[in-house]
């Protein structure tokens, strides 16, 4: 049974790289206006920012005992997160991850300290409700929660509670964190769901709590949103390698549907039937557009589309490029043990 009390020692870590317009806000949300607590200490792992945020930490940090600045030289946000555990966390039971550009609801903390109790589950994720200013943003805010976008992803606007595979990373008992071995520092993307395989494989249960949310602001270009999918996909090419178990008819079925579409292109002179599948997928994408523009009331959803055939595209290239690319062996929980970490009482594998 999880125990947490008033005494229960939390680590709550935020990873920055150039965060200035951000950082304060998400302390301070995070702080919610409690004293400093010996129970409670927040870790800024900073990866070289150039901007203000370094100086803003140092500000807060000043005022209070329970915010510390640490620098992160690999500058990834997993290996920030396990620097931190292993550098301040000594005596922590509950590690919360956070992010520099996410917009927290009240009582965050504590809302995820009562999940963990009232679920029993070893690790909380939650929901992410997508937001944007300009019109490219708000577009792909719009579809990245529909299942056009998401396919169903429970934690992209899902609102049912309850056990998952996967999910944004919120709230762990550094007991099962720690028992997974942490985050691997090699991924630079894919790294919850590469952990939550582990966890899940040595026992941990992983409770989506729907009214625990925070907002995002996705990628404000198509550009900047081809790159980042590009690297979510390259990213789950390991992870799938890595976890065989781990993989989804929605993700199969986006790489299948980017072949069988290339494939009936090349083809088309002698099967042209065969280009009635891209041209399927272009009025799904095209009528998906028109209907959130009209639910919305703004022509900025008329990029929905598009905004959806980018992040299908650049995401099964990314895989397919991992595939042939990237070298992953197959984990078998031994690795943890090899490590250092606790072995599974059984040997079942994500």
């Amino acid at each position: 049974m999880t125990v947490i009390t008033a005494e229960t020692q939390v680590l709550i870590v935020v990873p920055t790289l150039n965060e200035e317009v951000m950082i304060e806000r998400v302390l301070t949300t995070l702080i919610d206006g409690r004293a400093p607590s010996p129970q409670r200490t927040f870790v800024v792992a900073d990866g070289g920012s150039t901007d203000a945020t370094r100086a803003i930490v140092g500000r807060l940090a000043a005022a209070r005992g329970d915010i510390i600045l640490m620098d992160n030289p690999q500058r990834r946000q997993s290996a920030g997160i396990n620097l931190a555990l292993a550098s301040h966390g000594g005596q922590a039971e509950v590690l919360i991850r956070c992010d520099a550009h996410a917009e927290y609801p009240p009582q965050f903390v504590d809302k995820l300290l009562s999940s963990l109790v009232t679920s029993q589950a070893e690790a909380v994720v939650i929901p992410m409700d997508s937001s944007g200013d300009n019109c490219t943003q708000r577009a792909v805010a719009w579809v990245s929660d529909t299942p056009l976008g998401s396919g169903g992803s429970a934690h992209r606007g899902g609102r049912a509670s309850g056990f998952v595979d996967h999910g944004h990373h919120a709230a762990f008992l550094v007991s099962s964190f720690r028992r997974a071995g942490g985050y691997d520092e090699s991924f630079s993307h894919n790294e919850d769901a590469e952990l939550d395989c582990r966890q899940r494989a040595y026992g941990s249960r992983i409770f989506l709590d729907a009214d625990i949310r925070i907002g995002y602001a996705p990628r404000d270009s198509l550009s900047g949103l081809w790159r980042q999918y590009f690297n979510y996909g390259k990213g789950r090419s390991r992870t799938i390698r890595r976890h065989p178990g781990s993989v989804r008819a929605r993700q199969f079925a986006v790489p299948a549907h980017l072949a069988f579409c290339m494939l009936a292109l090349l083809v088309s002179p002698w099967f042209p039937y065969l280009l009635a599948w891209p041209a399927l997928y272009l009025s799904i994408l095209a009528a998906g557009s028109v209907v959130i523009a009209s639910r919305r009331g703004s022509v900025c959803g008329l990029l929905a589309g598009p905004a959806a055939f980018v992040m299908h595209t650049s995401w099964a290239l990314g895989l397919f490029w991992g595939m042939l690319t990237v070298n992953q062996p197959r984990w078998t929980p031994h690795d943890v043990a090899a490590a250092g970490g606790t072995p599974p009482q059984d040997s079942r594998a994500a």
